[in-house]
């Protein structure tokens, strides 16, 4: 027969287990009531999911520089691995699509600027049960072409938006810089604005990847057609490029843009852009990849699979920028 232990021996004991449970705690290495020493995150497991996010952005380009901090502060929170890559031409962002397929992402995030390009590697995702997301360019297409959901701007919306802008500035006749021509987000820019100004509206196509061409073009516009009293750009280097357009044509214009960064808002600080729309490029990357995540351990989908995530517009002027000129600093907004 056994015989219980003393009091004060069970004491003893309690004491010491105690003390070996707090010690475990401090050096994290024991497991806690026989649980797994390799536990996963999140309410589904998400240990080494992999997430590949494929956009149209081109080298160089500070837009997308903020759209992947988004986008890796996400993978970060939620530990997930995450492969960004991008490419201007839709054959070759099509083919960044496939490699992610071929190399068993567990979810991609990508961009339609393109649609048509993007139908068939996405049906290819699809066919490898890989959830698939929309980001930032597309939301027109996204529902056709197959996406789970979609993070972004509704252009056409943001568009007409700045056409009420420019009426309530007085403005008469408007030059809408198109920086990618085929691009269906930035046209459906200008297509919004001209639906709403009750001015002229004169679409002018410039090659972004040229900003001194761009300056130029838009400067050789403006001595043509000294009625222009507005340009507006759809991204924010070529607003700081109409700026230096303006003042090499001695033009009256004023300037107007589309999208954020630090340069930009100091330009809109000093009273040199009237006015910036802001889509949260950041949030953009953020939710994507969030998203992704979300969809795979607890089975969430946003907008229910129907309606987009909307991440604009607002619009920034000189009497609110102070409240995102931080934010801009630290390349978030």
């Amino acid at each position: 027969m056994n015989t219980p232990p003393p009091p004060h021996t069970a004491v003893r004991r309690n004491r010491l287990a105690a003390l070996s449970f707090a010690l475990c705690l401090l050096v994290s290495g024991c497991s806690v009531l026989g649980a797994a020493d390799d536990a996963t995150d999140g309410a589904g497991g998400s240990g080494g999911m992999k997430v590949t996010l494929v956009t149209h952005g081109g080298k160089g380009d500070a837009f997308w520089d903020r759209v992947r901090r988004g986008a890796e502060a996400a993978a970060a929170k939620d530990g997930v691995d995450l492969t960004y890559v991008g490419d201007a031409d839709p054959a070759a962002q099509a083919e960044l699509v496939r490699d992610a397929v071929r190399d068993k992402a567990d979810g991609i995030a990508v961009t339609l600027a393109k649609p048509a390009a993007m139908r068939g590697p996405v049906a290819q995702a699809r066919a490898a049960g890989i959830p698939v997301v929309g980001l930032n360019s597309g939301i027109d297409a996204w529902r056709p072409t197959g996406l789970l959901e979609y993070f972004g701007q509704d252009e056409s919306v943001a568009g007409r938006a700045v056409g009420d802008k420019l009426d309530d500035l007085k403005a008469e006749h408007a030059l809408c810089v198109v920086h990618e021509r085929g691009n269906v987000a930035l046209e459906a820019r200008c297509a919004g604005m001209r639906k709403t100004f009750r001015g002229d509206t004169d679409n002018l196509y410039v090659d972004g990847s040229d900003m001194n061409a761009v300056t130029a073009a838009i400067a050789s516009r403006l001595r043509q057609d000294s009625s222009i009293d507005e340009v507006v750009t759809l991204g924010a280097q070529y607003g700081l490029s109409a700026v230096k357009a303006v003042r090499q044509a001695g033009s009256r214009a004023k300037v107007a843009t589309f999208d954020l960064d630090k340069d930009l808002v100091e330009a809109v600080e000093d009273g040199e852009v009237q006015f910036a729309v802001d889509q949260q490029p950041y949030l953009q990357g953020y939710l994507a990849v969030d998203a992704l995540w979300l969809y795979r351990t607890n089975g969430n989908v946003s907008g229910g699979g129907t309606a987009p995530v909307l991440t604009g517009p607002a619009f920034v002027t000189r009497s609110n920028v102070s409240a995102v000129a931080r934010f801009a600093a630290a390349g978030t907004r």
